[in-house]
C-alpha cells in the first residue's frame, strides 16, 4: 500500500499540520507553504522553520516511523504558460518564492499546475512553460526541491490533460532532472482514462511511461470524480462516493511500483472536516 495522506491545513503555523495530520491518520502530509491565493506572503520567521522541522522529525504515521513524508503544493494564482508579461513575471517570482520556502522547511517536492495557454494554443503555452521553468531554475542554482508537474483535467485551455504535454516539456527544460510528476487521479479520469477498469489503469500507467517515464511519478492525488469519465471537469468527490468508485482506487493503493510514494486525499472535508480521516479509513480497509 501507498502512503496514504492528505492535503492538511497549514493555519497557525505549518508545524500545525504534522499534528493534524497525525490526528487523522496520515502516513504522508500536502500543505501549502504560503497562502495559494495570494501572490505574496512575509518571509517565514525562524521560529516557524525550527519549529516545523522539529514537529516532522517526532511525528510518525500509523504505518512508517517520523519522520513524516511532506509534499507542498503550490499556488492555484500561479500561470507559467501566461502569454500576459505581467502574470508571466509573477508566477515565475511566486514559483522561485515557494521553492525557497520548501527548501528551508526541508520539503522535498512541491507540485504545481503547469498553466493554462488561454487561446495562444498549446505549442506556444508549452514553449512559454519550459521558458518559464528554466529562468525559474537558473534563480536557484543547484536547488534540492523537486518540482512535480501536475496532470489535469483539460478544463478550457488548461495544459496538462495530455500526458505527451508532460514528456514535451522535461524535453524543453535544460534541467529536467529537477522535474518530476504528481498524477492526480480524478484528473487522469476526467482527461479520459477509465481508471475503473484494470485496462483503463494500466493504459494510464503506459501512457505516462511512454510520455516520460514512470520513474518520474514521485506523488499521486488520490481524488474520487464527481463527473463522468471525460467530462474534463475538475470536481473531486471522496473515495468511493465518485464515478472511479472504491475498486478503481484499490487498484492504484495496492500497486507495489508506487509503495513508497506519498498517496495525498484532496477530497471534500464535509460540514464536521472528517472528511479526509473517513477516506483514509476507507482506504486503509481495503487492505
Amino acid at each position: 500500500m501507498g502512503r496514504l495522506g492528505a492535503h492538511v491545513s497549514a493555519a497557525g503555523g505549518v508545524a500545525k499540520a504534522c499534528e493534524r495530520g497525525a490526528a487523522i491518520g496520515c502516513d504522508a502530509l500536502q500543505v501549502f507553504v504560503k497562502n495559494a491565493n495570494a501572490w505574496r506572503a512575509k518571509p517565514l520567521a525562524e521560529s516557524a522553520i525550527e519549529a516545523f522541522r522539529s514537529a516532522r522529525a517526532v511525528t510518525p504515521g500509523p504505518s512508517v516511523p517520523a519522520p513524516l513524508q511532506v509534499i507542498a503544493h503550490a499556488s492555484y494564482l500561479i500561470n507559467l504558460a501566461s502569454a500576459v508579461p505581467e502574470t508571466a513575471e509573477r508566477s515565475r517570482d511566486a514559483l522561485v518564492d515557494e521553492l525557497q520556502r520548501c527548501d528551508v522547511l526541508g520539503i522535498d517536492a512541491l507540485v504545481v499546475h503547469p498553466g493554462a495557454h488561454v487561446g495562444q494554443g498549446e505549442d506556444k503555452g508549452l514553449d512559454a512553460i519550459a521558458r518559464s521553468l528554466d529562468e525559474v531554475f537558473s534563480r536557484l542554482p543547484g536547488g534540492g526541491v523537486t518540482l512535480l508537474l501536475e496532470n489535469t483535467a483539460g478544463q478550457g485551455t488548461v495544459l496538462g490533460a495530455d500526458l505527451a504535454h508532460h514528456g514535451r516539456l522535461l524535453a524543453m527544460l535544460a534541467e529536467p532532472a529537477r522535474v518530476g510528476v504528481c498524477l492526480d487521479t480524478c484528473h487522469a479520469f476526467a482527461a479520459g482514462h477509465d481508471l475503473r477498469t484494470a485496462n483503463g489503469y494500466e493504459a494510464l500507467l503506459s501512457g505516462a511511461d511512454e510520455s516520460f517515464g514512470l520513474e518520474r511519478v514521485m506523488a499521486w492525488h488520490l481524488n474520487d470524480s464527481r463527473h463522468p469519465l471525460g467530462s474534463r471537469k475538475d470536481r473531486h468527490a471522496n473515495v468511493g462516493d465518485g464515478e472511479i468508485g472504491l475498486d478503481g482506487l484499490a487498484r492504484l493503493i495496492d500497486d507495489a511500483r508506487f509503495e513508497r510514494l506519498p498517496m495525498i486525499l484532496e477530497t471534500p472535508l464535509g460540514d464536521d472536516e472528517q472528511g479526509h480521516a473517513r477516506d483514509l479509513a476507507k482506504l486503509r480497509n481495503l487492505a
